[in-house]
């Protein structure tokens, strides 16, 4: 990882550099805010700030909004500055380290704010097939589309890919091309010059030259204007990429791996994707089961992370009781493994002793696992229901569909006029013409208080 250094750190800096180097860290320094914008712009990059508190961190953090520069901030000081501490976590700091730095502290937060680790686990055979397919083809240099619903994990894929490449040592940079307005998306992926619109106030490098040497995640791809396509699409294609306001192209040396939720043929033959660009993208194609789809995976995370959060937040061990293991696979999990994630997370929170059972394991809403799987069987059920409906439609006229579905109102309606008049959304008047057209080919229409069920 990426870690640059702001400000003195009261004469420690040397001690913390070395600690970070130590863990692996690859630091640089910037004595003041201004030196570490300048750094950021070249497209030096960083993955984690880690600031003095005495710098004016409010400022920094402003700073790092205005020009779009998301990265995080761990404050650090002596003991002694309780509120300048107090003022940086309010002020946006995800973390405060006491100085002296202590070794293990540092690399602790390392890790949870920059979420380092490229490990997938896994335990369902679908997906012990994909990640075979993964370790074969990361060491290449060919492009990878990463599919799949939302919450799947297909970001952690993606650095699972470039861990194990031949770019391992260089950047692994991510942009979310869904997050980001579509006016600005230009500017991000290829940089600007000064002055190139209203608010460049400098030279600013791009994601894809931050990422030059590494590896470029495109993430939701498919959220991407149509127009801005085209211009990624020769990027992608000769290595060349020209910044907003430049006048010359740059030449960039990146291997690039996208991610999508959506069914990008689909969005080709609606005209909002281009064909050439999936292809381009499409070289191999990963797909990640959800999660309703891998129960082998679903123990195994759940275990993970339980474990994860009963000491992240400093609680004694807790484990699953069979019959919560019982409730977690039965679940639909829409929202895939960032909602087990989440799900997990708040039982270990909601338990009050060292086994959680169904009763933690809760939705947002308060509702438990059974409610919301028997939902969702219902809700499948209508679906079906549904779907069935539909396709018996289907080599009918648009005439016969009308006139079954009249009668079946006026069936419902126990053949009131007004009330099936009011139910179609049209008049009396018209439905009174139908059910006389009806009448006059042959068709049993109801009368008040009929139905033709019981006509029949």
């Amino acid at each position: 990882m990426r870690l640059l250094i702001i400000g003195a750190l009261e004469g420690q800096l040397s001690e913390a550099t070395k600690l970070a180097m130590d863990g692996g860290a690859k630091v640089a320094h910037a004595p003041s805010i201004q030196i570490a914008l300048a750094s950021l712009r070249s497209g030096k990059g960083a993955d984690l700030l880690l600031v003095d508190v005495m710098v004016d961190i409010p400022a920094l953090i402003s700073a790092l909004e205005d020009e779009r520069i998301h990265i995080p901030v761990v404050a650090c000081g002596t003991e002694t500055n309780a509120a300048a501490a107090v003022n940086a976590i309010r002020a946006g700091a995800k973390e405060y380290i006491p100085l002296p730095p202590n070794a293990e502290l540092i690399a602790a937060v390392i890790a949870a704010v920059a979420r380092e680790s490229s490990d997938f686990l896994y335990r369902d055979p679908s997906m012990a097939s994909l990640i075979r397919l993964a370790d074969q083809i990361a060491p290449s240099q060919a492009s990878v589309l990463i599919t799949g619903e939302s919450g799947t994990g297909k970001e952690v894929l993606a650095k699972y890919l470039h861990a194990r490449s031949k770019r391992a040592s260089k950047p692994f940079i991510s942009i979310n091309c869904a997050a980001i307005p579509e006016a600005l998306l230009e500017s991000e992926l290829f940089g600007h010059e000064k002055g190139a619109f209203t608010g460049a106030v400098a030279r600013r490098i791009g994601k894809f030259e931050e990422a030059h040497g590494g590896t470029l995640l495109l993430d939701e791809i498919s959220e991407m204007d149509v127009r801005l396509q085209s211009k990624l699409l020769r990027a992608i294609q000769e290595r060349l990429i020209d910044r907003v306001g430049g006048t010359r192209p740059v030449p960039v040396d990146i291997r690039i791996l996208a991610t999508s939720n959506r069914d990008l043929g689909a969005a080709v033959a609606e005209g909002t994707f281009r064909e050439d660009l999936l292809f381009r993208l499409n070289v191999v194609n990963l797909k990640i089961p959800a999660l309703r789809q891998r129960p082998g995976d679903i123990i195994a995370l759940s275990e993970f992370f339980v474990t994860k959060y009963a000491k992240a937040n400093g609680l004694p061990e807790r484990k699953l009781s069979d019959t919560a293991k019982k409730e977690l696979l039965r679940a639909p999990w829409p929202g895939n493994v960032r909602e087990l994630e989440n799900t997990l997370h708040r039982a270990v929170l909601l338990s009050s002793s060292d086994t959680i059972g169904p009763e933690e394991i809760r939705m947002p809403d308060g509702s438990g696992l059974s409610e919301v799987a028997r939902d969702h069987s219902l809700a499948s059920e209508a679906a079906q229901t549904a779907q069935n409906l539909t396709r018996a439609m289907v080599g009918s006229t648009v005439a016969e569909v009308e006139r079954d579905l009249i009668l079946d109102t006026l069936d419902h309606c126990l053949g009131n006029r007004t009330h099936a008049s009011n139910i179609l959304g049209i008049s009396i008047r018209t439905l009174r013409n139908k059910l006389n057209q009806y009448a006059s080919e042959g068709e049993t229409v109801p009368g008040p208080g009929e139905q033709r069920t019981s006509a029949a």
